[in-house]
């Protein structure tokens, strides 16, 4: 037990409690207790790894104390708390960063240099163009990449624990450590070896200045500029010609069909043979349910590739022939135009003025060159007026995707297996959904899926695909001889590590082998959040002590990508969901109700929010709102934080107040008043107690916070006098209930206010509050209307003064509660209590329809 200190304070206790925790391994997992008492003992937490790359924002402080708070509670509930941190380090955000830090990109074809240093180090993290950036090695880069990630994890770690997360630092994972790398790639091979991952050269979505390809899951939409270009098609026969309306003229090269509605009003029209303006290639019109017959024209380009649609159009439509469409790419991984025309243009000329004017250029310079081009050949007959529409974009880019045609690998996820996705729904039913409300989004994701998930990058910091190609004689890779390393092997690199049965000088040579160069994007490791935590395939004592886990707590923006991998992969492996209860926070908006994102350049850092405030006032804040609800945070006037430290600088000097009473040895709680207050607080623990259970940490404080300041405004100035007088027989009874609600009251808010709880319990208890037991009702038989009616009497004869413009000190001569005949009789049992406040020398009692002080006689004052 430590000192009370004259001036209670909260500054220094951050620091004070973070170190003594840390020294006293406070949060530690037991895993000798998990091993004897079984899995039900364990309350084990899948926590968000966050992204290692900048700076944390008020977001995270949000979240992550809503898991924090359900963590202590449970701690103090008797659970063996599995609560560990990861770092997400590998991935496009990542290197980005390095990018833009170090003033470097990765060049895979230059050498290593051990005695590299960049050309700067403190980049602000905006973005910059790839030409002002150094080329380096892969290795070079990976290296850096390494460094920089290791001090940010430093640093974020830093603030969690002036947060007071409560997590086992012990217990941290890393998504790109030997650990990691082997459990993902052993994870991957077995997705292999069932058949559920799989490699295709397909239409990829691409992003051109990360040169990799994007998952559907990691698309958003944004509003760009865009305008319909008329473009007549002649008919084959030489009859007339067909409109069709485009927003992307550049990829008439590209064009192999037209597309109109089968019942709209160019339905007698389909099977009919037209050629492509300008480039001559002779293409079919087709029927599909997709085109839109009251939009434009009513017919619309088939281009490889425009569009999303377009990917549906090229792999369902089939020319009367019935033949597949063909793939004719004309953008280039760059960006950039092809230097030579597709197969399927028909003109020499044409050809060859699309490698002067067209090969090589961007999408928007081709766009010019084609537009003039046609309005020079009158194939082009109008240029309607720009309007907004929406556009791909990797939700990290910052140009529109492209569509190009590569080959990648991909895990099934139900979006072409009726069974794996109904048994993935059935999954999301099994867990429950706090708030449940969130569930919908999971189904109509999965519901939604229009292909599996890609999960290779053409990226260089992240976990290597463990695969090697045969080559064949002429040293092309063989695409159906996949060499897979054995699993006691992991973790591998396939870029230096030889196959078995092959020598280093076969690499790249006929006959030899070939590495995949390409890493997995990061999801896919992010995905084994629960396994990379948990030991699976490293440590069965300690993954079959926390899985399937309770808890996984994450953002609502990434229930489409984390939530829904994770449970595929769970799925795909153990056949179950990989947890018990999923929890997501809602969004920190603005003042003006916007979602806070770098983006939109409104983010708030917490670092200034904590120092200036107080970590519980910043929990207090995030504990006041409920899961699944969005939380407006206005730095600059933080009305719930203030009121968080208020109420936290409240439990210090309440805690002071009370524990200058002391306890006589042999006390019992006797008074009406004391009984009534203490059986009201049963009640405060039942309801706060299954709140917490429930997920609704935002009820609890409520709850609590309610009593506590009836507690403090009301109990506490109701029975001081008492709680002084030694002389009085009730003495005891007041201070012993003072007591008993003290250890009561720091116990519930312990989760949530956890600093000045814990300071405030070291004055008068051993050992750290977050491991004491939580609070029982303690079944005391009172009157809870004695306290109700005492706190109402208080606050009239507190207003009698005040309207009497007296002090609440001055003394009464006499005065008159009047109240119905049922508070009557609960006043009487609070009358001395109330004549010592008010300091009332005679005070009567009267019977009214409604509670006032009357006849309230002040003392004359002594001249």
């Amino acid at each position: 037990m430590s000192s009370i200190p004259d001036k209670p304070a909260l500054e220094g206790l951050e620091a004070k409690w973070g170190e003594n925790w840390s020294e006293q391994g406070t949060f530690r997992f037991d895993r000798a207790g998990a091993s004897a008492s079984g899995r039900d003992s364990v309350y084990s937490i899948d926590t968000p790894p966050p992204t290692a790359s900048g700076s944390l924002h008020i977001g995270h402080v949000f979240s992550y104390t809503h898991t924090d708070i359900k963590a202590r509670f449970e701690r103090m509930r008797g659970k063996n708390v599995f609560y560990p941190m990861g770092w997400d380090d590998n991935g496009l955000p990542t290197e980005r960063r390095v990018q833009n830090y170090y003033g470097v990109r990765c060049d895979p074809s230059l050498p290593y240099d051990p005695d590299f240093t960049p050309p700067f180090e403190g980049g602000d993290n905006k973005s910059s163009r790839a030409a002002d950036q150094l080329p380096v090695s892969r290795r070079n880069f990976i290296e850096l990449c390494e460094k920089l990630t290791v001090e940010d994890e430093k640093q974020f770690e830093a603030l969690f624990r002036q947060l007071g997360l409560s997590v086992d630092w012990t217990q941290t994972y890393r998504t790109i450590s030997d650990d990691t790398i082997r459990q993902s790639q052993l994870a991957f091979l077995r997705n292999l070896e069932r058949g559920e991952a799989y490699q295709s050269l397909a239409p990829t979505l691409w992003d051109i200045d990360f040169r990799s390809a994007i998952a559907q899951a990691e698309l958003e939409d944004r509003e760009q500029q865009a305008a319909y270009h008329t473009i007549e098609f002649p008919f084959a026969d030489g009859s007339g010609s067909i409109a069709v309306d485009t927003t992307r003229p550049e990829l008439l090269p590209a064009c192999i069909a037209i597309v109109t509605h089968p019942e709209g009003p160019h339905k007698h029209l389909i099977g009919t043979k037209v050629r492509t303006p300008f480039f001559d290639a002779e293409i079919e019109i087709h029927g599909h349910h997709l085109a839109l017959a009251d939009k434009g024209t009513g017919a619309a380009m088939v281009c490889t590739f425009g569009d999303v649609t377009d990917i549906v159009w090229w792999r369902e439509l089939r020319t009367t022939a019935g033949e597949s469409l063909p793939n004719m790419t004309t953008i280039g991984l760059d960006g950039r135009f092809l230097p030579d025309a597709p197969a399927s243009v028909g003109d020499a000329d044409a050809s060859a003025w699309y490698a002067e004017n067209i090969g090589g250029k961007t999408v928007f310079s081709a766009r010019k060159a084609i537009v003039e081009k046609l309005q020079e050949t009158g194939d082009m007959t109008a240029v309607g007026k720009p309007f907004s529409h929406a556009v791909k974009f990797f939700e990290k880019g910052d140009r529109p995707l492209e569509i190009v045609s590569t080959r990648q690998w991909y895990v099934r996820n139900g979006a072409r297996d009726a069974e794996l996705r109904d048994t993935l729904i059935e999954n999301g039913k099994q867990l429950a959904w706090h708030p449940d409300f969130m569930r919908v989004r999971y189904e109509n994701w999965v519901g939604g899926l229009t292909g599996d998930w890609l999960v290779s990058r053409q990226r260089f910091f992240g976990v290597p695909i463990p695969i090697w190609y045969g080559l064949d004689e002429n040293g092309e890779r063989d695409y159906d001889r996949v060499i897979t390393p054995a699993h006691d092997l992991l973790p591998i690199d396939p870029t230096s590590d030889v196959p078995v049965g092959y020598t280093a000088d076969q690499r790249g040579v006929p006959g030899g082998f070939d590495a995949e160069a390409d890493i997995f994007d990061t999801w896919a490791t992010s995905s084994l959040t629960p396994q990379l935590a948990g030991g699976w395939e490293r440590d069965e004592e300690l993954w079959n002590a926390v899985a399937p886990f309770d808890l996984r707590p994450q953002g609502q923006d990434i229930i489409r990508t984390w939530l829904f991998s994770t449970m595929l992969r769970s799925t795909l492996e153990d056949h179950r969901s990989p947890w018990r209860n999923a929890a997501i926070s809602g969004f920190i908006v603005d003042p003006d109700r916007k979602k806070m994102s770098k983006s939109k350049g409104n983010v708030v850092t917490p670092a200034d929010i904590l120092d200036k405030h107080g970590s519980d006032a910043v929990r207090y804040w995030s504990a006041s709102s409920r899961l699944g609800m969005d939380a407006a945070f206005d730095p600059q006037n933080p009305t719930q934080v203030k009121i968080g430290r208020r109420l936290a600088i409240k439990i210090l000097n309440a805690a002071k107040f009370v524990l200058s009473f002391p306890v006589p040895e042999g006390a019992q709680v006797t008074h009406a008043l004391d009984a009534s207050m203490l059986t009201t607080l049963d009640a405060v623990v039942r309801d706060a107690t299954s709140a917490y259970e429930n997920y609704d940490q935002a009820k609890a404080l409520e709850i609590t916070e309610a009593f506590f300041w009836t507690f403090c405004d009301d109990y506490l100035e109701l029975v001081k006098e008492r709680a002084y007088d030694q002389t009085d027989v009730g003495q005891a009874s007041a201070a012993l209930a003072l007591r008993l609600a003290l250890s009561t009251l720091l116990r519930l808010l312990a989760p949530i206010v956890s600093f000045a709880t814990e300071e405030a319990w070291s004055w008068f208890e051993e050992g750290s509050i977050h491991t004491a037991a939580w609070p029982a009702p303690l079944g005391i038989d009172g009157d809870t209307a004695v306290l109700t009616a005492a706190s109402e009497a208080l606050i009239g004869i507190r207003r009698a003064k005040t309207e009497a413009k007296a002090s609440q000190k001055t003394p009464v001569t006499s005065a008159t509660i009047a109240a119905p005949a049922a508070k009557v009789a609960a006043l009487r049992a609070a009358a001395d209590d109330l004549r010592a406040v008010g300091r009332i020398a005679e005070l009567s009692f009267a019977d009214a329809d409604e509670l006032t002080v009357t006849d309230i006689v002040l003392a004359p004052v002594e001249a």
